[in-house]
């Protein structure tokens, strides 16, 4: 698979968004993406207790680990490359969480409109 140009929704590099733990689709720590990154896991978010309870109850539980599979679990104030869809959800529904935009990378704008990101900046 190769990585999508590591380009961020404010046209400059990309920058890692977490290494502990580590993210990405590519598990890099950065929110790479690529033609098989269906989900596109995009966005560099700040879980806070509000999303993590919200992905939890829409089926996508990010909070209890999963040794099976070298997950430890994600807590608030972690950051974490969310799939772009989910952080619309997330938004339309009143929780999203912050978003380090130099994180964020350029394909999420083919999901959520740049204004939106704008309004969760951590940045």
């Amino acid at each position: 698979m190769q990585k999508d140009p590591e380009i961020n929704v404010l046209g400059d590099k990309l920058e890692a968004c977490s290494t502990d733990p580590v993210t990405g689709f590519f598990r890099d720590g950065h929110c790479n993406t690529c033609d098989a990154d269906t989900g596109s896991h995009t966005v560099c978010a700040v879980m806070t207790a509000e999303f993590l309870a919200f992905s939890k109850y829409v089926g996508n539980d990010l909070s209890t680990p999963r040794p099976d599979f070298g997950f430890a679990g994600l807590k608030p104030g972690d950051r974490w490359c969310l799939c772009a869809a989910r952080f619309l959800q997330a938004h339309d529904e009143g929780c999203a969480p912050k978003v380090h935009l130099v994180a964020t990378h350029g394909r999420a704008l083919e999901i959520v409109p740049l204004r939106v990101l704008q309004e969760h900046s951590a940045t």
